[in-house]
C-alpha cells in the first residue's frame, strides 16, 4: 500500500482534508510507523472506513473477519508460519476456488505459491489488520488442543513404541511438513530446532541470518524429533550420542534434500537441517557478481590446461557454488571431470563424483589417489583438509591435471602461506597454483524498498575509524564506478527501508564480494622466496589486485548491496 494510493482514496472519498492527511503523513514519520497505521491509531478514520475505500480503489472485495470461526480445514490450507509473516489466511473454499483475505493483494509471489500449493483458483479479498490477527489466533486455540493431546502420549521416558506412535501423530507431521515447507518457501539454507528447558525453538538461516519463526511447546519436542529421525533412518530410540542422516522432498516444481544432524544437549536433543536445492539452476559465471577485471582473470585461468585454481573463505561463503559454477563451464564431452566430496551437495550430468566416507577408510587423499588412475582432465578436491591430500593435489597439478579445491583462509594472500605450513615446497606452490580466489556472500538490498542516502560527517568520521576509507574512494575512482573528484559528503549510496516482501529486514537475496589473486612471475618469485603474507598483499595490489573490502564498496556504491552489510562479512 503505497502512500500516494492512500493519498489518492482518502481524498477521492472525502475521509481527511490535504492538511489533515499532510498532518497524518508527518506525525506518522516522527513515530517511525507506517501512514495507514497511524490514521488508524490516531483515530482520523475508522481501520474497517479505511480498508473498505482501498478495496474499492483496488477493485478487490472486502472481507470483515474479525467475528468469523473459520473451519479447521480450511484454515489449515495455509501454513501458519506462512500466514503470520505474509499476513494472508484462508477463510472459505468452494467449487470455484480458495477465498483468501490479505492486507497486500499485490504480494504475487506468494499468492501463487498458494495456488500452486493447492492446486485451486484463488480469489483475493482485502481485509484489516484487524481481522488477520482474529484470525492467527485461531491457529493457536487448534494447535494448542493437538498440543494437549501430544503431551498426554509422552511420557517422557522416550520408550520406542512410544516415540514411533508420537512420530506417526497427525499434528507432528503437520508441525514437520510445515516447518520444512515454510523453510523452502522462505529460501532458508539452515533450520535450527532448538530444544530449551520450557519449549522448543525454530529458527531459520534466511539469506546467512538466523531468525526466529516458531516456539512449539516442549510437549512436542519428543515427537518432532522421533519424526526427523524417522524420515533420515536413524535410530530413534537413541539419545545419547550425535547422529547424522538425510532425506529428500520432491514437488512439481523443485526436489530438495535435507542433510540432518542430531546433537544431545542439556535439554534433549538439537536438530540442525541444511537444505540443498537439488534442482536449483548452476549459476553462469556473470551471476556470481565478478567485476570485470576479476572476471576477465578467472575466464583466462579456467582456459589452462593444468594448474591449480583455489577457492577459500569461511563454511557457508559460497565456495562449492563457485566451483559448480566453474565446472559447468568446463563440462563438455572432450574432457573427464571427477570430483571428491564431502558431502556431493549438487548432482551435475557426466561429472564423476565420490563421496567421502572416513568410516570406512575412504578419504579426501584415498578417493584422490584412486580418481588419478581414472584418467581425469579436471578434478575437483571438496576440501584441501590436510598435508597428505594438499600433496597429492599439487603433484595432480603439476602432471597436467587442472585441480579445483577449496581452503578455510581469511583472504587470498594467506592461502600461499598457508600450502607452505600443509609442508607443501614452496617451488611447488609457485608452479602449480594458477589462481586463488577469496570470497564472501553479502545480503542484496530488496529491490521492492531501496533508498538512497548520503553519508553525514559522523559517518564517514566512524569508517575511517574502522577502515581506510580514503583508500577505497581512491580505488572507486581508479575503476571509474566514482568520478575523480567527488567528495565523500556527495556520494549516494543505498539501503532497503524494509518491507512485506523481505520481511521489513531491508534485504533480499545475496551475492558474492571477491578478491582475485592471479600467480605471475613476481608473485611466483616472492613463493619461491618465501616471502610474508604482508610483502605478497603488496605485490599482489601493486599488481592492481581489488581487495573484498574494496569490491563490497563497489556493490554498496552500485545499489547491489550496504555499507553495513560489507562491514559485517569483512571484519575479522
Amino acid at each position: 500500500m503505497t502512500e500516494q494510493l492512500l493519498h489518492d482514496v482518502i481524498l477521492k472519498e472525502k475521509l481527511l482534508s490535504e492538511q489533515e492527511f499532510d498532518r497524518a503523513k508527518r506525525e506518522a514519520a516522527e513515530k517511525n510507523v507506517s501512514v495507514a497505521e497511524h490514521l488508524v491509531e490516531g483515530h482520523f478514520v475508522t481501520e474497517a472506513i479505511l480498508y473498505e475505500s482501498l478495496s474499492h480503489a483496488l477493485n478487490v472485495p472486502f472481507i470483515d473477519l474479525r467475528n468469523q470461526i473459520i473451519r479447521r480445514d480450511i484454515l489449515s490450507l495455509i501454513p501458519e508460519p506462512i500466514a503470520q509473516v505474509h499476513s494472508i489466511v484462508a477463510f472459505d473454499r468452494d467449487d470455484e476456488g480458495v477465498k483468501i483475505a490479505t492486507l497486500d493483494p499485490d504480494d504475487l509471489q506468494t499468492i501463487e505459491f498458494l495456488e500452486k500449493k493447492l492446486n485451486a483458483p484463488i480469489r483475493v479479498h482485502l481485509t484489516t489488520p484487524t481481522s488477520v490477527k482474529e484470525v492467527l489466533k485461531q491457529f493457536h486455540k487448534g494447535l494448542k488442543a493437538e498440543f494437549r493431546d501430544l503431551a498426554k502420549g509422552d511420557d517422557g521416558k522416550g520408550a520406542t513404541k512410544d516415540l514411533k506412535e508420537l512420530a506417526e501423530d497427525l499434528p507432528v507431521i503437520r508441525i514437520v511438513d510445515t516447518l520444512l515447507e515454510y523453510a523452502i518457501f522462505e529460501n532458508a539454507s539452515d533450520i535450527h530446532i532448538e530444544p530449551t528447558e520450557k519449549d522448543t525453538i525454530v529458527r531459520y538461516r534466511i539469506d546467512g541470518v538466523l531468525r526466529e519463526v516458531m516456539t512449539l511447546p516442549k510437549s512436542v519436542q519428543s515427537g518432532v524429533t522421533a519424526r526427523i529421525k524417522i524420515l533420515s533412518n536413524l535410530k530413534i530410540d537413541e539419545h545419547r550420542l550425535p547422529q547424522d542422516g538425510r532425506f529428500k522432498t520432491a514437488t512439481e516444481e523443485q526436489k530438495v534434500a535435507f542433510r540432518v544432524s542430531i546433537l544431545p544437549v542439556f535439554d534433549g536433543e538439537k536438530i540442525v537441517l541444511r537444505l540443498l536445492n537439488e534442482s536449483a539452476q548452476v549459476l553462469t559465471l556473470e551471476q556470481l557478481g565478478l567485476q570485470k577485471g576479476a572476471m576477465e582473470i578467472l575466464e583466462r585461468n579456467i582456459r589452462k590446461p593444468h594448474g591449480m585454481i583455489l577457492v577459500t573463505g569461511p563454511t557457508g561463503s559460497g565456495k562449492t557454488t563457485t566451483l559448480y559454477t566453474i565446472l559447468n563451464v568446463l563440462n563438455t564431452p572432450e574432457v573427464n571431470i571427477s570430483t571428491v566430496e564431502d558431502p556431493i551437495e549438487y548432482r551435475m550430468p557426466r561429472v564423476n563424483q565420490t563421496q567421502v566416507s572416513p568410516k570406512i577408510g575412504l578419504t579426501f587423499a584415498g578417493g584422490l589417489r584412486a580418481l588419478l588412475r581414472q584418467d581425469p582432465n579436471i578434478i575437483m578436491v571438496g576440501e584441501i583438509r590436510d598435508e597428505e591430500t594438499a600433496e597429492i593435489s599439487t603433484h595432480a597439478a603439476l602432471t597436467g591435471h587442472l585441480v579445483l579445491s577449496t581452503l578455510h583462509t581469511n583472504d587470498a594472500v594467506t592461502t600461499l602461506p598457508r600450502l607452505t605450513e600443509m609442508h607443501v615446497p614452496t617451488f611447488l606452490i609457485a608452479s602449480t597454483t594458477n589462481l586463488v580466489m577469496a570470497q564472501r556472500l553479502v545480503r542484496k538490498i530488496c529491490s521492492n524498498c531501496i533508498e538512497s542516502y548520503t553519508l553525514t560527517k559522523k559517518q564517514i568520521s566512524d569508517l575511517e575509524k574502522q577502515i581506510h576509507f580514503s583508500e577505497i574512494l581512491s580505488t572507486l575512482q581508479k575503476i571509474e564506478v566514482i568520478a575523480k573528484d567527488q567528495a565523500a559528503e556527495t556520494l549516494l549510496f543505498y539501503r532497503g527501508k524494509g518491507c512485506k516482501q523481505c520481511n521489513l529486514s531491508g534485504y533480499r537475496g545475496r551475492v558474492g564480494i571477491y578478491e582475485v589473486l592471479e600467480v605471475t612471475p613476481p608473485i611466483a618469485q616472492l613463493i619461491l622466496d618465501n616471502a610474508s603474507a604482508a610483502k605478497l598483499m603488496a605485490a599482489a595490489l601493486a599488481q592492481g589486485m581489488v581487495t573484498m573490502l574494496q569490491d563490497g564498496f563497489v556493490k554498496a556504491k552500485t545499489g547491489t548491496t550496504t555499507i553495513e552489510e560489507v562491514l559485517r562479512v569483512t571484519k575479522e
